[in-house]
């Protein structure tokens, strides 16, 4: 019987069948032998030891399109990326460094930010304008007051979505909206440090419909990027690309070099300056870290 592992607790592996509902399986021993770790995401086929019980074995993990390191998931088709417009206000360097590591995964990115209805028309446009132009679908919803929850909806029909930000933005109150059966706990946000608690440790995934999975993680608040080096970060800016040929200079860093294409785009606003200067703060840190 073929059938998704959905979660993984202590050796024990839930596997989502269709039709049929939830099966507690175990994987095995060849796998270990093979050093081969089934991961939340997999398509698995099992055999059944007791249906009504609903106990089985896994003996063979399909092949898998895609593996995410953080977090440790398989067969993802998309991501969202959730946070608050506010309240907390938007952590811009970990919002890029999300986006770097999706890109590295070729993975489709929507970006969500929650929470419009205590928002300004101005602090939407502003983020807006931030992030339109570096390749990603670019939402504004209130999980509070169920605005903009069909089309989240639509977006994620038939795909496997990994849903990734910090704690407290809203992403555990999203999921019950979507999948009111997953009954997670909710966070509040605490007053004293304006964060979330962290009310996902683990990751898991959570069938929406016939083909559509959510996949959801723990909030965290950094995200290590130090596995590629300066020269690629600007990969990873699609919105560079355009003006790269205006850079006088072959291999251009696009920090301190003069007649730089990048750096006056910047200055006449066709390229954001947030997601600018996180570049060259990223830029930094990689410069420095390949010091030691």
């Amino acid at each position: 019987m073929q059938g998704k592992i959905i979660k993984g607790i202590a050796g024990f592996y839930y596997v989502h069948v269709e039709g049929r509902g939830i099966y507690e399986c175990k994987a095995k021993g060849i796998f270990r032998k093979d050093h081969v770790k089934p991961l939340v995401g997999d398509n698995v086929l099992t055999d059944i030891l007791d249906e009504e019980e609903m106990l089985g074995n896994i003996r063979e993990i399909l092949p898998r399109k895609s593996a995410l390191i953080r977090p440790a998931v398989a067969n993802v088709d998309q991501a969202l990326i959730l946070f608050a417009v506010v309240k907390p206000d938007p952590n811009f360097n970990l919002l890029d460094r999300l986006l770097i590591r999706m890109e590295q995964q070729h993975l489709q990115t929507i970006i969500c930010f929650n929470k419009q209805e205590i928002a300004s028309r101005e602090e939407k446009e502003a983020l807006r304008q931030a992030y339109e132009t570096c390749g990603c679908r670019v939402l504004f919803i209130s999980v509070l007051e169920e605005e903009g929850l069909e089309e989240v909806k639509e977006l994620l029909s038939g795909r496997t979505t990994t849903v990734a930000g910090p704690s407290g933005v809203g992403k555990s109150s999203l999921i019950n909206k979507l999948a009111p059966q997953a009954n997670m706990e909710t966070g509040a946000i605490s007053a004293k440090i304006a964060r979330g608690r962290h009310t996902t440790r683990h990751s898991e995934i959570i069938a929406l419909g016939e083909g559509t999975y959510i996949v959801d993680t723990p909030g965290f608040t950094s995200l290590d990027i130090s596995e590629i080096t300066k020269e690629e970060l600007g990969f990873y800016y699609p919105e560079f690309v355009q003006y790269e040929p205006y850079c006088k200079f072959s291999g251009c860093a696009h920090i301190s070099e003069p007649s730089c294409g990048v750096k006056e785009a910047v200055e006449s606003g066709k390229i954001s300056r947030v997601r600018y200067d996180n570049y060259r703060i990223l830029y930094q840190e990689l410069k420095d870290r390949k010091r030691f």
